[in-house]
């Protein structure tokens, strides 16, 4: 996307992400989805950002809006769910949109079932904000921001 052109991000959320704030084990904590857009795109708003927020609980929906993403968005938020831990096809579009990227565990993995510990999305995105909750999105919304505003400037 053209660097005179406002920031459009992409906030991707994968499966089941839908039924955050319904779980009864707090894992993923008290927010809904529709909260967390609402955050994100507070967040965005604040920081001159326009958000463009979605969720799908089908791998190919993601994978298509990612390589949308090449020309329609700055950048992308992406919390793929359990597509996470193995989905090499959202890997490989990651890798080929060239679109920065900024991936989203809202809980601690690492305190989690071992198979969550490999992150092989991480190899596709500038960083990874993991296990501090709803948060994390606009946590990661404003790191890419950060990172995108860096680069016009310089």
């Amino acid at each position: 996307m053209p660097s005179n052109q406002p920031l459009r991000l992409f906030v991707l959320s994968g499966p089941n992400t839908n039924l955050y704030g319904l779980d009864d084990t707090g894992t993923y904590g008290s927010l809904t989805l529709s909260d967390i857009a609402d955050l994100c795109r507070a967040k965005g708003t604040e920081l001159g950002a326009e958000i463009d927020f979605r969720q799908s609980n089908h791998e190919g929906e993601l994978v298509d809006w990612i390589q949308e993403a090449r020309t329609a968005a700055s950048g992308i938020v992406i919390n793929a769910g359990s597509l996470s831990y193995t989905s090499i096809a959202i890997l490989d579009a990651l890798s080929a949109v060239g679109t920065p990227a900024i991936q989203v565990h809202v809980s601690n993995v690492f305190k989690r079932e071992a198979f969550r510990h490999h992150a092989p999305l991480a190899a596709a995105v500038m960083g990874c904000v993991v296990g501090l909750g709803p948060e994390g999105y606009t946590i990661a919304v404003e790191a890419l921001v950060s990172h995108l505003l860096a680069g016009q400037s310089a």
